[in-house]
């Protein structure tokens, strides 16, 4: 298998690097430059029609698409540790907490990032105001998490898992947006910490 990876700061990539150090996974790779535009060569969307990064290609061809995908193909084969729960009650609150992030932190952070951010200004359909508009959604969000936090060591429970991952890559890719976490999410902040300095997540 060959995995079509892009470095920091692209939050997707990031969560398999992450979720395939966590289970000692080693991923032959191969670099897409975002910048250079390379994700969008006809080479690149054939095997993936979004010209999104990241994909896995299998050795007979096939592409998985999606981090979470990948991630959920990766545990299949590697169950061990397991993260995305073992237990009906515990695969559906990392499922709950893997949406949530993206459905409540990630489409704020998007916006910010595609409508205001320098780098993107090339992009066609940017609205500045939608952009600023969602500035205080995030930080909105990062609260609800805070709070989602309060009295407990992961955001599913008690052990690290997928949600962690999404949630990290997320909230550190706002942070190269310039969207700082309010000084008041002291639950977010202390859980940050606890999971920045795993080895895995300098992957």
């Amino acid at each position: 298998m060959l995995f079509y990876d892009s470095p920091n700061p692209a939050p997707n990539p990031r969560r398999v690097r992450i979720f395939a150090a966590e289970k000692g996974i080693e991923l032959p790779s191969v670099e897409v430059s975002i910048p250079k535009r390379e994700q969008k060569a006809a080479e690149f969307t054939a095997k993936n029609p979004r010209g999104q990064t990241p994909i896995l290609e299998l050795d007979d061809g096939t592409v998985i698409a999606e981090s979470v995908a990948i991630m959920r193909y990766l545990e299949a084969l590697h169950p061990e540790p397991p993260l995305f729960g073992t237990t009906p009650l515990e695969v559906a609150a990392i499922e709950m907490w893997s949406r949530r992030v993206e459905m409540i932190l990630m489409p704020p952070v998007g916006a910010v990032w595609v409508h205001t951010h320098p780098f993107t200004t090339s992009l066609p359909g940017r609205n500045s105001e939608w952009g600023e508009a969602n500035r205080p959604r995030v930080a909105e969000a990062m609260r609800f998490f805070d709070q989602s936090l309060e009295g407990r060591e992961y955001l599913a429970g008690g052990d690290f898992s997928a949600a962690d991952i999404l949630l990290l890559t997320t909230v550190d890719f706002a942070g190269f947006v310039g969207l700082t976490m309010p000084e008041d999410c002291a639950n977010l902040a202390a859980w940050h910490a606890r999971v920045a300095a795993r080895p895995s997540a300098s992957a």
